[in-house]
């Protein structure tokens, strides 16, 4: 799909960065652009992958100029780069402000101007009725996003989004804790037993990317459907894994935690299209001459059930345990365990 075509990772050292740049970097794709602040990570990546398509941009999504030079010529973006640590964002809640909406709307301005055909912005199941700065911060990402795809026809630059929630093993993610926990012979530290989290692979995570490529229309937001499980049964699966006899300790909810986490909206799913293993959920196409919808009211009322990880499919221990044995991550840390 992206033959002889150049293709911009923003947050390209991340984990999904790292993982959609591996998904395609073996294809006929082009140059794959990989845009980040972090210069050390990029050196990482340039040695380990020592590949001719690979282009590395020092840059930061807040400044418009670094963005503008590394888009020239390109054809596509994932746009992943994101402040995402909810903690941090909660004490700095201006900088999660600067990277994840003034950021965002520098990529679509530079993406516009310099005639990019589609736009692909990341953002997470923490936006969807957001309590803390991050799912906030991601929020308004997604409303800048869908307001900037009314202003440009679709087939010069066609913007878009996927939500997804909890990549598994990903950086600063609670599985390499807990497994890092389990080889100190600390304590495994949980929040809450009960809270329960959506559990999607970074290739999953790069599915349903893929997907929106394919099949997403201006300004929709793309969902894939995810089964969840507690956090409790998720410490006592990784346990089980590594025959680990470390306590659980339970140490209460962190600075803007929620119970559960949501990816589609009652609002949302209202409107949603069902497309198997994927919700579609369709841009308000509504604009500022509102007379008809106060004089009428919409007739399509919020009936809907919120869709989260408590109403999900829900996974019990042994499924849990499978799904951990098919990520490249745990297989390793197995591997090097020697309890």
């Amino acid at each position: 799909m992206f033959n002889d075509k150049t293709l911009l990772i923003t947050g390209g050292t991340g984990s999904f960065g790292n993982a959609v740049m591996k998904r395609f970097l073996n294809t006929e794709v082009k140059e794959i652009r990989i845009f980040s602040r972090d210069e050390k990570k990029q050196e990482d990546m340039r040695k380990l992958y020592k590949n001719d398509k690979l282009k590395f941009y020092i840059g930061d999504v807040r400044d418009l100029a670094s963005v503008k030079n590394a888009m020239y010529g390109v054809d596509y973006i994932f746009h992943a780069a994101a402040l995402k640590q909810v903690p941090s964002c909660e004490f700095f809640p201006l900088e999660a402000v600067k990277t994840n909406v003034l950021g965002t709307e520098n990529v679509l301005t530079a993406a516009i101007e310099c005639d990019v055909k589609k736009v692909i912005c990341l953002s997470t199941d923490k936006a969807a009725y957001p309590i803390n700065a991050m799912g906030i911060s991601k929020a308004m990402m997604e409303k800048v996003f869908v307001a900037k795809a009314k202003t440009i026809p679709a087939d010069r630059t066609l913007i878009c989004g996927t939500r997804y929630g909890n990549v598994m093993a990903s950086r600063g993610s609670v599985i390499p804790l807990f497994i890092e926990q389990i080889k100190s012979g600390q304590p495994l530290t949980v929040t809450d037993p009960n809270m329960t989290r959506f559990l999607m692979s970074l290739d999953e995570a790069v599915e349903l990317v893929v997907f929106a490529f394919q099949n997403a229309q201006a300004g929709d937001i793309m969902v894939q459907k995810s089964p969840a499980s507690t956090v409790g049964d998720l410490a006592q699966a990784i346990k089980e894994l590594f025959s680990a006899e470390n306590e659980i300790k339970v140490i209460g909810t962190r600075h803007g935690e929620k119970l559960y986490e949501t990816l589609l909206t009652k609002e949302e799913h209202v409107v949603a299209e069902d497309m198997g293993g994927f919700f579609r959920v369709p841009s308000d196409k509504r604009d500022l001459n509102y007379d008809k919808y106060f004089v009428e009211g919409d007739k399509k009322l919020s009936s809907e059930e919120e869709y989260n990880s408590h109403n999900t499919e829900r996974l019990n221990i042994e499924q849990i345990k499978e799904k951990l044995l098919a990520l490249g991550y745990v297989q390793n840390e197995l591997k090097g365990w020697n309890k």
